[in-house]
């Protein structure tokens, strides 16, 4: 594999980062996956890598953000969730993560499996996406979860989630600076469209001193903006954007795209685009930005 430099030391040296999350498919070949990765080497900085996203069963993030890594030669970011295993088993795949080469992780809660393709699974949630942080950062000290000492620690780049759009952020930030204090070292937002909140929560976070990577979910249509701004808890979009959507569609949406990714870029430390699995729309704002 040629020499990659991964998202941790992008972040140290300040230079601004672009991911983009891919949802593995729902099948024993990764190829189609690899395919989308492949066009995104060396166009990006890595590939976010979900975990059975909507409750929806798909492949392994851990397996596939290693093969695409070595494979394609792009840095990868798996999600995990606390909805299908327990500590024991969270553990567990943490450390065959780290065995794997794959150390960017970013923690989540999960989505509860009522609303997937399997809804009477049950669900496990024995700790939350906080507990999962906490189970990360001691396995980076060297310890698990009972107190157990580590033949060798791990050295994952623990990333949580923020949410721009918060109605209050001095709650948002208590609770930034909560999971920073448990090992996160940078942060990945909720998709964020209003600037003026995204620039007032990078000032707000500041103080915690961890990348953050503000969330951009291209539009496609009016009655997903429609959606985002009247279901989606977190996310509000402004009487022009919707506008803007109503009359000119997916075309209106690069164009806001690509607005709001320059200005992106003026205050974070990157951009984490969620494309629907469109790569040629990923494409057209890295070459427009």
């Amino acid at each position: 594999m040629a020499d990659l430099t991964e998202l941790r030391e992008k972040h140290k040296a300040g230079q601004f980062t672009i991911t983009v999350e891919l949802d593995p498919p729902k099948s024993a070949s990764a190829q189609k996956t690899f395919d989308e990765a492949g066009r995104l080497a060396g166009v990006v900085d890595g590939i976010n890598i979900a975990d059975c996203p909507m409750a929806k069963m798909r492949m392994n993030p851990i397996a596939l953000a290693h093969l695409i890594k070595f494979r394609e030669n792009i840095d990868t970011i798996f999600h995990l969730t606390c909805r299908d295993r327990n500590v024991i088993g969270l553990q567990a795949e943490l450390l065959g993560a780290a065995a794997l080469g794959v150390h960017n992780i970013l923690t989540l809660t999960g989505d509860k499996p009522s609303s997937g393709d399997h809804p009477d699974a049950k669900a496990v949630f024995e700790v939350d996406s906080q507990g999962l942080l906490t189970i990360a950062g001691l396995l980076n000290k060297g310890r698990d979860l009972a107190g157990n000492e580590l033949d060798e620690p791990t050295d994952f780049y623990i990333g949580t989630t923020g949410n721009p759009g918060a109605d209050d952020l001095d709650a948002e930030y208590d609770k930034l600076a909560h999971r920073v204090e448990l090992g996160a070292n940078f942060v990945q937002t909720q998709p964020i469209y209003d600037l003026e909140k995204a620039a007032r929560f990078i000032e707000k976070v500041k103080p915690l001193g961890i990348p953050v990577m503000l969330g951009l979910i291209p539009l496609k249509s009016f009655k997903m903006a429609t959606y985002l701004h009247t279901k989606v808890p977190g996310i509000s979009l402004a009487p022009e954007i919707l506008k803007r959507m109503e009359d000119g569609g997916k075309q209106a949406g690069l164009e806001i795209a690509t607005e709001t990714l320059r200005e992106i870029k003026k205050v974070a430390a990157g951009v984490h685009i969620m494309p629907l699995n469109d790569i040629d729309t990923v494409l057209y704002l890295v070459q427009h930005v």
